[in-house]
């Protein structure tokens, strides 16, 4: 049930379309990236959206208190980024997803607090210890000296919190809570930014490395909590 995976090593993708020979923008690559190995096109992801299982009630508060323990503390990734960020373009589009991803963060709280305790699971001390080296993961993200990680990480972190947002408004929905309207930054922004953060053939490939690792920790978060449910016999 790891769900940690390194953050410091592994090869960076080129910002080329499949086999064309037409580069394409560091800002589209990113999209591309999240389009292709986001949570959008996790199977337990749909399972959890579909919700016609017997256990799917389970397995939304499971996938709701798990999400809580990686993304539900202060400071996190976007904010922790934000600190360490020159003042700048890319602060001040820190500085409107940190406040964003706050009002995210309390409707996350509340959903756990909501959606009941902690399914009992058989191996919860690993489940704990994958999180643990998933939220240093992230950390790791934020607070490095490659110059367009961080924001690689959290402009990621935006644009693939979206099909994490339908399940939270799905389990808002059987609790009986009500959704806030979603104020994330909107995808032209993500692009505006991105492009003019990549500024040299080094930022672009770090910012790229930043949202690769970025969305590799939310799936293996998906591939614990699909593992979960089937220790469960919930499958």
């Amino acid at each position: 049930m790891a769900i940690n995976r390194s953050v410091e090593q592994g090869s960076h993708r080129s910002a080329t379309l499949m086999g064309a020979q037409q580069p394409v923008s560091v800002a589209a690559a990113q999209l591309a990236r999240v389009a292709g190995e986001g949570l959008g096109r996790h199977s337990h992801l749909a399972a959890l959206l579909d919700g016609t299982g017997r256990h799917s009630g389970r397995d939304i508060a499971d996938a709701v208190h798990l999400l809580c323990s990686l993304h539900g503390h202060y400071p996190g990734l976007i904010e922790v980024a934000l600190q360490r960020c020159p003042k700048g373009a890319v602060r001040d589009w820190l500085s409107h997803a940190s406040d964003a991803f706050e009002r995210e963060r309390l409707y996350l709280v509340r959903l756990t607090s909501a959606v009941g305790p902690l399914p009992s699971t058989p191996g919860a001390a690993e489940t704990e210890s994958s999180l643990g080296a998933a939220r240093h993961a992230l950390e790791t993200l934020a607070t490095s000296e490659r110059d367009g990680c961080a924001l690689g990480a959290a402009s990621a972190l935006v644009c693939d919190w979206w099909p994490v947002r339908r399940l939270l408004d799905r389990a808002a929905a059987r609790v009986g809570t009500e959704a806030p309207a979603p104020s994330l930054p909107d995808e032209s922004s993500v692009v505006a930014i991105v492009d003019q953060a990549a500024i040299t053939p080094g930022s672009a490939r770090a910012l790229g490395f930043g949202g690769e690792q970025l969305l590799l920790q939310h799936r293996a978060l998906f591939d614990l909590l699909e593992a979960r449910a089937e220790a469960r016999g919930d499958y």
